[in-house]
């Protein structure tokens, strides 16, 4: 049987949960297992017992004691990051400046593994590891059909700096769209609580006064084509999942391409649809994270990316006669 093993914390994993270290430092090891270790106390940190709670620092020394690897290891670990895509990752970078790094995510890549979901962001970070072999972490997510920008961190540090701005909504986060049909209203501030539906639709979110979580979005028309379609920016101020998806229906109208949440059919609306019919309109959801803007985490002055339209939405753009290289804001008079 092997001996023990004795592992340094590392500055980049500083502050980081016991449970979630192990996941990541020794992958093999069962979560179940990890749990009746530490109860035992076989697995301690400086010589003493620990918690999966318990917050690690750099530089203190992890005792663990030899066992038995499970059968099965994380999807990442089984899973061999490809040339190819270790290359295609690469090449979705719009911003690296040695903290931060801006992807411009494609839509129908997701950014997480999860059922028969295999390919995903996550899975690829690897490529994008520092010469010390720190691989980036993630911030914040895009919907798998969402393309724009996507921020990565490359260190603890870093992580926690960003998502402490992300909760605190010290980031301005501008979507571009097309909805369908145009909205009644050109400008305004959605204000409408999401919940997760229940029963057979547990997949959707909709809008619940009484149990949803606070959701807010700015928006404003930029461009229409007609009663037909639209193209409007978001501003939404809260991060709840599906939000600009599910706040369009507060408008009376549906993002183009856009499955699971369709505004309600009516004659007029159908008949627009059928209109739209005959375009060169992209077979896809037509929401793209277009800008992120925040205080740089590390440095002083501004974190300030902007990720072009892909292809296929310059091709949609075009068919409805907007401009897909728009440089207006048209919430940088509204205050945070």
């Amino acid at each position: 049987m092997s001996s023990h093993r004795f592992i340094d914390v590392s500055a980049d994993d500083d502050g980081q949960r016991m449970d979630r270290w192990l996941r990541k430092r020794v992958p093999e090891m069962p979560f179940v297992l990890a749990q009746k270790l530490m109860r035992k106390g076989q697995i301690r940190v400086d010589g003493k017992r620990v918690k999966t709670a318990t917050r690690l620092c750099a530089g203190q020394k992890v005792k663990i004691p030899p066992f038995t690897p499970g059968a099965v290891l994380s999807e990442k670990k089984k899973r061999k990051l490809s040339e190819e895509d270790a290359a295609f990752i690469h090449s979705l970078i719009i911003h690296d400046d040695g903290d931060v790094i801006v992807l411009n995510k494609p839509a129908g890549l997701a950014v997480q593994g999860g059922t028969n979901t295999k390919r995903h962001v996550d899975g690829m970070l690897e490529a994008l590891k520092d010469k010390e072999g720190v691989v980036p972490r993630l911030v914040h997510r895009l919907d798998k059909d969402t393309s724009g920008v996507l921020l990565l961190a490359r260190s603890a540090k870093v992580a926690k700096a960003l998502g402490a701005a992300f909760k605190s909504r010290d980031v301005r986060k501008l979507y571009w769209a097309v909805v369908s049909p145009t909205p009644e209203v050109y400008e305004g501030t959605i204000r409408a609580p999401i919940v997760k539906a229940g029963g057979p639709q547990k997949e959707k979110m909709v809008i619940d006064e009484d149990e949803g979580k606070y959701a807010e979005t700015e928006y404003a028309v930029i461009e229409h084509a007609e009663r037909a379609a639209a193209f409007v920016a978001f501003w939404p101020r809260t991060g709840r999942t599906h939000q600009i998806r599910v706040h369009t229906q507060v408008l009376g109208c549906g993002i183009l391409g856009d499955g699971k949440y369709k505004a309600i059919k009516d004659p007029e609306s159908k008949k627009l649809e059928a209109d739209l019919g005959g375009l060169d309109i992209a077979k896809r959801l037509h929401l793209h994270a277009r800008r992120l803007r925040m205080k740089h985490p590390t440095r002083k002055g501004w974190l300030d990316v902007t990720a072009p339209l892909p292809d296929d939405l310059v091709r949609s753009w075009k068919a409805l006669g907007f401009n897909s290289t728009y440089k207006g804001d048209p919430f940088e008079d509204i205050g945070s």
